[in-house]
């Protein structure tokens, strides 16, 4: 093992997916499970995802699924990845955070989100009129929402008496993206950064070394803070690896194709199914959303991406559809990456 490359974190992040046709408990149960073996291994962070009216997702509240998986770990940062603040009132989301972080000081990460993370239906359910939704106001909503933090508002601030907390509670903030959008937020705010390279491969190299640029330090954060996200699958062989991604796989390969309502494929569909030309042209583009492998190739591949990206810390979305070879897969790169 190469020693003398700094010590790159890992982290985890969940969607709550339901696999298998588990219930709604068995999968929710499963992520404190894999949240209490994350805090066991030495992982760094574990996130929860904010996603509504999807049938095989439980991520709808990041917010109640952290204080859940807080309660039951004892080291690990627990929090959003994010929460979708257009959902939100800034308030109610500071209100939720400064709770979270009295209750579990100094582990509670607030990721925020740009998108509604569903369709726009349910996004003007959520917000309670289609006005909320059909204007862009995030800016604004990002700024009220660090001003309830900070206690930075302008003096004219027809919200600077409201107070979301008896103290100043505040968790750490990072803001997620896809896109330089999410990008020039982070820095210009003075915010961590995580980007999603599972969505958009080809940009995390530029966007997480364009972050750094252009940080300008905040009364949150002095230093540029930033990690890749990206969808990882290991196992002992190789062999075994591009077995297990099967499922993860064709679910994006779905996805990609518009299928969105199918119950995420299990190991033997995945096995035994068989791509069309189109399907499999969108599972090659789709390669640059995994690093699959041994944990040893794994470990090569992902050192050389946080190098490229600059970034100290890799999230590794949980795609993984069995918990037997879920937790055999975070305990290979716990050891690989010598966490503990």
């Amino acid at each position: 093992m190469n020693h003398h490359t700094e010590k790159l974190k890992l982290s985890i992040l969940d969607l709550a997916t339901i696999y298998n046709g588990e219930s709604a408990s068995k999968t929710l149960q499963n992520s404190v499970e894999l949240a209490q073996l994350a805090d066991h291994l030495g992982y760094t962070r574990y996130w929860f995802a904010e996603h509504h009216n999807t049938k095989y997702q439980m991520s709808t509240s990041p917010d109640l699924l952290g204080a859940h998986a807080a309660s039951f770990t004892q080291n690990i940062r627990i929090g959003s990845g994010g929460i979708m603040l257009p959902n939100h009132s800034p308030l109610k989301v500071a209100e939720n955070f400064s709770l979270l972080e009295a209750l579990h000081p100094n582990r509670i990460d607030l990721g925020i989100g740009r998108a509604p993370g569903t369709d726009g239906l349910t996004a003007v359910a959520l917000r309670r009129s289609r006005e909320a939704v059909t204007g862009y106001d995030f800016p604004e909503q990002l700024d009220e929402l660090l001003s309830y933090f900070s206690g930075h508002f302008s003096s004219e601030h027809p919200f600077k008496d409201i107070r979301p907390s008896a103290e100043q509670l505040i968790p750490d903030l990072y803001m997620l993206g896809s896109s330089d959008g999410g990008m020039r937020f982070a820095a210009e705010n003075g915010l961590g950064f995580v980007f999603a390279a599972h969505i958009a491969p080809h940009l995390a190299i530029q966007m997480l070394n364009a972050y750094r640029d252009r940080f300008k330090p905040s009364s949150f954060l002095q230093e540029p803070k930033s990690a890749l996200a990206i969808i990882v699958i290991t196992a002992d062989t190789e062999e075994e690896a591009e077995y297990l991604a099967g499922p993860a796989e064709l679910q994006w390969v779905r996805w990609g194709t518009g299928q969105f309502a199918l119950a995420p494929p299990t190991l033997e569909e995945a096995e035994h199914y068989v791509y069309t030309n189109q399907e499999e042209k969108i599972r090659q583009e789709n390669r640059g959303r995994f690093v699959i492998g041994s944990a040893e190739n794994v470990e090569q591949k992902l050192r050389s991406l946080a190098e490229k990206a600059g970034v100290d810390e890799i999230m590794i979305l949980n795609m993984l559809t069995d918990k037997e070879t879920r937790h055999r897969s975070f305990e290979l790169l716990a050891d690989a990456f010598e966490l503990k």
